[in-house]
């Protein structure tokens, strides 16, 4: 490793994408290196300053992980599942560490990433804040003191634009509280009411 953190964002044209762009390019001991989107993007091929807007870099888009992952420190990827796999593949196959804040995963997306994990570094979080890592601490804290005569119920709102629910913030919060009570959230999840659906069971953890 070099004096800068060599750093390839997945996902550019995205809002976190381009986000990552910018905020990678302002930090002096980072270095960006590479910039992906999905084959067949309006951007593949395209400056990745000019396309966010600012001002060339020679940074291209490309569709292609292999040339930007081998000379990579990093990867940042907030893409989608199936993407997301691919890439901690790619990843451990050069040893480059993966930051995953892709939402949306299932069991069979986090069984991959535990694969990739044994060959290479891997960070996934649902929400990178530490607002809300503090919160999921705090949560667990407070459902382990609380008996199940109280209901917990993880209640969101989204632009129109979120792809998945619950969010991977809301399942956060559902692990910690489960976590707390010392139950497994797949065992206490109640998500999709609608309508007259009767009383959840004592215990169980809502998703609204």
């Amino acid at each position: 490793m070099g004096d800068k953190l060599r750093i390839v964002v997945t996902g550019v044209s995205g809002r976190m994408g381009q986000k990552l762009v910018k905020v990678t390019e302002a930090i002096d001991s980072f270095k960006l290196v590479g910039a992906i989107e999905r084959p067949g993007h309006e951007w593949v091929g395209k400056d990745i300053g000019l396309a966010i807007g600012g001002v060339a870099d020679g940074i291209f888009v490309t569709d292609e992980p292999t040339a930007v992952f081998e000379v990579a420190d990093a990867v940042v990827d907030f893409t989608t599942p199936d993407a997301s796999v691919a890439f901690a593949h790619e990843a451990a196959r050069y040893g480059t560490a993966h930051i995953i804040g892709t939402t949306g995963n299932s069991d069979d997306h986090l069984a991959e990433f535990k694969k990739a994990a044994k060959k290479t570094a891997i960070v996934r979080a649902g929400n990178m804040s530490l607002g809300v890592n503090l919160l999921v601490k705090l949560t667990k804290q407070v459902a382990s003191a609380l008996d199940v005569d109280f209901d917990i119920e993880v209640i969101e709102a989204h632009h129109n634009k979120k792809v998945d629910a619950p969010s991977g913030t809301a399942l956060m919060l559902g692990e910690a509280a489960a976590s707390g009570r010392g139950v497994r959230l797949e065992d206490v999840r109640d998500t999709g009411r609608d309508g007259i659906t009767g009383a959840r069971r004592p215990g169980d953890i809502g998703f609204v």
